[in-house]
């Protein structure tokens, strides 16, 4: 059976018993977690930790939501073809510094992400927060608890070790570049604004890709996701491709909320697509001001580590 990729499920009623079944399968023959009763569903909550919907871009009342407005204003303004390319150039060389995930994750301390309206706690919280609820709701997928802990690693690029750059070109939103600007991009009115613009190669909806080409064959605006990518995948991590699509693509909003850009991906695309939606609400929801004990919770994940990666890796 395929889960839904617009509206994944947990459990779905089996219309000839009207009893609920708690496992379903993705295309790929891999299981998802039984959840049995209703109270194991991950419910997500209506307000961020503001009192606020989440991802409210709109209301620009508070000091915060005009800082995430004038944020993604310099980003879409500077996330051109070509910056794109010297960044990819530059930090595919990996030899910022070497060291483990942990030790990674521990520098995530000093990281508060500028363009999120929904919470302003340290990183290493967040990381951990999705983590677990992933944890207690998909037990058997050790590979998605993993994913959850490491997904938002590549924020240290905001550090003076790995170039101190700006926000704008670490987190917020991502998009292709080098095609259109679909208009599902929050605060799109800012591309106009992009020298990309005026470059007629860009501007056609598949710009210099062809349709079905592949998302791993697409340049994506610069930031920790695509950074965090190129260090799994190049120092030879053993997670499954749908964890490397998650880390890759976990802030492409405009593809996993908005299904907009569907036309460049594949087959193997949109199989990873279901398991990034089932990562995302909990990527999304599970921000809290309740922090998680993270001496507790680190032998775990130490073991996974472990298991998926070598014990240092290059940065």
């Amino acid at each position: 059976m395929t889960i839904s990729v617009q509206n994944p499920v947990f459990e779905y009623e089996d219309s000839t018993t009207n009893k609920k079944i708690g496992e379903l399968q993705l295309d790929s023959g891999i299981p998802m977690s039984k959840i049995s009763s209703d109270d194991e569903v991950f419910l997500a909550p209506e307000m961020n930790a503001f009192g606020r919907q989440f991802r409210d871009y709109a209301d620009a009342k508070s000091e915060r939501q005009k800082g995430v407005e004038h944020f993604y204003k310099t980003q879409h303004t500077n996330q051109t073809v070509d910056f794109v390319k010297k960044m990819r150039s530059e930090y595919g060389k990996l030899d910022k510094m070497v060291m483990n995930i942990w030790e990674c994750c521990e520098l995530l301390n000093e990281v508060v992400d500028e363009s999120d309206p929904d919470l302003d706690e340290p990183q290493i919280q967040h990381l951990l927060q999705s983590a677990e609820a992933i944890r207690k709701d998909y037990p058997n997928e050790d590979w998605l608890h993993l994913t959850a802990l490491i997904h938002d690693l590549g924020k240290v690029l905001t550090l003076p070790q790995f170039g101190e750059l700006p926000q704008w070109a670490v987190v917020g939103d991502t998009f292709p570049v080098g095609c259109a600007f679909d208009e599902s991009n929050v605060h799109h009115k800012y591309f106009m604004e992009n020298l990309d613009i005026n470059n007629p190669k860009y501007n056609t909806k598949a710009g210099i890709y062809s349709e079905g080409c592949g998302l791993e064959n697409v340049n994506m605006s610069w930031g920790h996701d695509d950074y965090m990518y190129m260090v799994a995948k190049e120092n030879g991590s053993t997670l499954p491709s749908a964890g490397l699509f998650i880390i890759r693509y976990h802030s492409f909003y405009p593809l996993h909320t908005a299904g907009a850009y569907t036309h460049l991906m594949n087959e193997e695309d949109k199989e990873n697509l279901k398991w990034l939606h089932v990562f995302n609400k909990y990527d999304l929801y599970s921000k809290s001001k309740v922090h998680v004990d993270v001496e507790k919770v680190k032998p775990y994940y130490m073991s996974l580590i472990k298991k998926y990666f070598p014990e240092n890796l290059r940065w």
